[in-house]
Order: C-alpha cells, then structure tokens, then sequence
C-alpha cells in the first residue's frame, strides 16, 4: 500500500469533506441547478444540472490531478513534486487571497452551460488544485515500487486519480444537490437572497491551510 490504513482513510475523509465544502459553495453551480428546475418546474431538471454540475467538475480535478500522478511516477522526486504542490497550492491561494476577482473569462460563460461552467470555475478557483497534496499522499511512497514498472505505476496513479475525482465530485453534487433541492422545494430563491455567503477569503484560506498541512507532512517524510 502507499500508505498506512489510517493514513489512507484520513486522505480519503479529506476527499469526502472537500466535496461536501465544494458542493456548499455557491460559486460551484448549485444554485444553477435550482433556476433550472424553477424555469420547467421539473424536480428531473434539476437532477440533470446536478449531472452536469457534477461531470464538469470531476473533469476538471482529474485534469488538474493528471500531471501530478504522471510526474509521481518517477519515485526518486517524489518528495519534490510533494513540495512543489504543496507551494503552488498556498501560492495560488494567497493570489486569491490577495486579489479577490472571479476571471472575467467566466462572465462570458452562459449559466445554461451547465457542463462547461463547474469546469471553468473548479479550474479558476483552484478545486482541483485543493485535491492534489492529498491525491499525491495515496499515490505513494509505495514500498514494492521498486519492483514494478513505470508503466503499471501511472496506470495505478491514474486509477486513483480517476476514484479520487469521482468520489469528490459524488460527494460535492450530493452536498450542492441536498442544499438545492432544499431551496427548490421548501426555502424558495427568497432565501438565497436574504442568506447569500460569501465564501472567497475562506476558500483561499484553505487553499493556504490545505498546502501548508501538506507542506509539513511532505517536509516531515
């Protein structure tokens, strides 16, 4: 295994607690998916969004997360590229702490898109980036990596990157989904105005916190 049993369960709880954060956030496209079950007044419109919702951004965390695990194959830099994530992931995190605007790119991406969105803003706001330090965690060290080609170790990488993307993005659409069906069916868009969040210093935040644990773990090896 590259990790030990408990070490392997918390990475994989921190997988399923950064979904449900994502699925929480506005930003991620939840409330799209109420406007589009309101507008047909189909609960299986918003069902589909959520679809949508949910295959943009596990694209986009796979995307981000597929370089890493390619480049985690060359064992002997491992610790490195641990590192160097750990940087870029708090890096990326003070930018958005410091400079606190949406890329304008996203203003010309309609809502109805519903695919493409999820996809542009997990990528802009550094989603998928969150998930790195911790996919690189359950990808190795291995102890028999040794004895295996490089091949069967990206195919292995990528296999978990593959899980790590899908079992986020399940528990994100789940969170955002619950939230939405919340307001679709019981609180109305009434609510949504009066309780709106903003949730950009936090999420740079743990950007920050994410990179800087990572960072300390990878140091610590």
């Amino acid at each position: 295994m590259s990790a030990t049993l408990p070490a392997s369960l918390a990475l994989w709880a921190a997988v399923l607690a950064s979904g449900v954060y994502h699925g929480l956030n506005p930003a991620m496209g939840w409330p799209l998916a109420v406007s589009n079950a309101l507008m047909t007044r189909r609960v299986d419109a918003l069902v589909a969004a959520l679809g949508y919702l949910a295959l943009g951004h596990a694209l986009a965390v796979f995307m981000v997360m597929l370089p890493f695990g390619l480049l985690a194959a060359l064992l002997a830099w491992q610790p490195a590229i641990r590192i160097g994530a750990s940087v870029l992931v708090i890096g990326f995190g003070a930018a958005l702490l410091i400079r606190r605007r949406h890329p304008r790119a996203l203003a010309r991406i309609a809502p109805a898109r519903l695919g493409l969105w999820p996809f542009a803003v997990a990528l802009a706001h550094g989603a998928g980036l969150m998930l790195v330090p911790i996919y690189l965690g359950l990808c190795g060290p291995d102890r028999d990596a040794g004895h295996r080609a490089a091949a069967t170790l990206i195919d292995a990488h990528l296999g978990t990157a593959l899980v790590v993307a899908a079992v986020h993005a399940a528990a994100m659409v789940g969170a955002g989904g619950v939230l939405a069906w919340l307001v679709y069916r019981y609180l109305g868009l009434k609510f949504v105005a009066r309780s709106w969040f903003n949730l950009d210093a936090v999420w740079a935040s743990s950007l920050i916190l994410t990179g800087a644990l990572s960072l300390g773990l990878a140091a610590a090896r």
